[in-house]
């Protein structure tokens, strides 16, 4: 990987299992700050427990993660929340317009949303700002994943963490969220970390990439690596071939 590059999220050692069963083991390594890094591997590899350390979702049992240089113990829930955004496959929803779920990340704070911000929000994510009033429930599924999108961005997070969020979308919508969050981490220099199961996807979309196995991380550097791995392991993932 890239040094020139300062660290958004570094994993030094890291532990994590439930009960006797180890998920994640030995996690070491960097995000770059301000980057796209895709993350790949085969179902149980690990991937979304990883994500879900970076924002203390859950914590690790051994090992330390700094966020921009600060242990992620030092943050308070809502300041680390603020800071690291994430937006899930199923983009889920509470009832009601686009609106309320825009809102939702300021409400919680006790604040309120304008609606020129809200606006704002959608004119970001590529909707027109007669979606602020729809229903939720009458929403397409590219409109609802980039609803969900608008609403990590209310709080301008520096870091999103996207977990398989164009698996269940055609392939018009599919290209529009490829598009979508090039443009904020290009416009916001945001640093992207993004699960994906699309191997194409990962290597055009990806500045760096994180390849994991097993609850390891098995090789890193930049997406271009898909193309020739070092690593045997990975050569036979990338050609589809099962262990």
């Amino acid at each position: 990987m890239n040094t020139s590059y300062k660290p958004a999220i570094h994993f030094h050692e890291v532990d994590y299992g439930v009960e006797d069963a180890s998920i994640l083991s030995k996690i070491t390594g960097s995000f770059p700050k301000g980057r796209i890094t895709t993350l790949v591997g085969p179902s149980g590899a690990g991937k979304t427990t990883l994500l879900k350390l970076c924002n203390g979702l859950i914590s690790p049992q051994a090992g330390e993660i700094y966020i921009q240089g600060k242990n992620i113990n030092e943050f308070a829930p809502v300041e680390l929340r603020k800071s690291v955004g994430m937006a899930l496959q199923s983009a889920p929803m509470v009832a009601g317009t686009v609106m309320n779920n825009l809102g939702l990340p300021l409400e919680i704070r006790g604040e309120k949303l304008s609606e020129e911000d809200g606006i704002n929000l959608l004119h970001d994510v590529g909707l027109n700002e007669d979606v602020l009033n729809k229903k939720v429930k009458d929403l397409s599924g590219g409109q609802r994943q980039k609803v969900s999108i608008a609403r990590t961005l209310v709080n301008r997070p520096d870091i999103l963490l996207l977990d398989e969020i164009t698996s269940s979308l055609d392939v018009t919508s599919l290209k529009e969220i490829e598009e979508l969050i090039v443009k904020i981490n290009q416009k916001y220099g945001t640093t992207i970390i993004w699960i994906t199961h699309n191997l194409q996807q990962a290597l055009t979309i990806g500045n760096y990439t994180w390849v994991m196995m097993k609850g390891k991380v098995i090789e890193t550097g930049e997406s271009e690596l898909l193309e020739s791995p070092v690593n045997e392991q990975v050569r036979r993932f990338v050609k589809g071939e099962t262990e």
